[in-house]
């Protein structure tokens, strides 16, 4: 806004604030520079005097093995074994964190019926309770499930609860002014609202989905990369274990991915908003 001499205002058009874009190609080039730093730096440690040779493959040795152990080994059977136990545990888990959290965010009495109960809970390890789920349920698949199942519904739990307690009253009063009741109200301001944080939680979920797994692989297994890691460890075979160790790397990459693109799909008005 300006004033003339005349003393009359001239109202300015406002400047639109435009989102600043990186080139795709300083975008790819700042997203390897930390892969390639540590690929040096472990070639480097691999190779230099301060480890014992046998102990610590380099990062090309660690992809010759797991070509071995892919051709010998049955390494796509076993990795698929690992998956279905991690999806399933984890739909199990996060299924049952949402539809808790909703009920906890949205209503008092589900408050207070489990967010002090569920909190003193998550205060116990998972893997402490690997020894009773054995007890219970045997060694066969379902403690292995139930184990990254219970581990997986936590931060689901806690990202949903707080993500709609956090929504602007503000925003579902001027809904409810504007007609929107009820389930409508549910779908189409709190829900997206608090997507950000649910899906926060859902990143986290399948992270700790993939550390539970493999403390439930660890469960008399017979197939599976636990299997494989537990073998490893036995017989001394550091190259198969670093094999391992980098699969469940691989897997925890691509449950930060899948996050990525449910992000990109869901919240495409974060683009627009996103102060960076």
């Amino acid at each position: 806004m300006s004033i003339t001499n005349n003393s009359s205002v001239v109202l300015e058009s406002p400047q639109v604030l435009e989102v600043q874009r990186r080139r795709r190609s300083w975008s790819w080039v700042t997203k390897a520079t930390l892969p390639v730093i540590i690929l040096v730096g472990w070639t480097a440690l691999a190779k230099s005097s301060l480890v014992p040779p046998l102990t610590m493959p380099t990062p090309w040795g660690t992809v010759l093995e797991l070509k071995v152990m892919w051709e010998k080994q049955d390494l796509a059977m076993n990795i698929g074994v690992s998956l279905t136990r991690a999806l399933v545990g984890l739909i199990i888990g996060a299924a049952f964190g949402f539809v808790i959290g909703l009920f906890a965010g949205l209503s008092k009495i589900g408050e207070e019926l489990f967010d002090a109960t569920l909190q003193a809970f998550r205060a116990i390890p998972f893997i402490a309770l690997i020894p009773l789920f054995i007890l219970w349920f045997g060694i066969g698949e379902t403690p292995k499930i139930l184990v990254v199942a219970l581990a997986s519904y936590f931060p689901m739990y806690i990202n949903t609860a707080g993500g709609v307690r956090n929504v602007d009253r503000k925003v579902v009063e001027a809904a409810k002014t504007f007609g929107v009741k009820r389930f409508a109200l549910l779908r189409k301001v709190v829900l997206p609202l608090a997507l950000p944080q649910i899906l926060t939680g859902l990143s986290l979920s399948m992270v700790i989905s993939i550390l539970a797994l493999v403390a439930g692989e660890q469960i008399s297994s017979q197939n599976g990369i636990g299997y494989l890691l537990t073998q490893s460890q036995a017989y001394q075979r550091n190259y198969e274990v670093f094999a391992c160790v980098v699969i469940y790397a691989l897997m925890g990459l691509a449950a930060a991915a899948i996050v990525k693109v449910l992000e990109r799909f869901f919240l495409k008005w974060r683009e627009g908003v996103a102060v960076r």
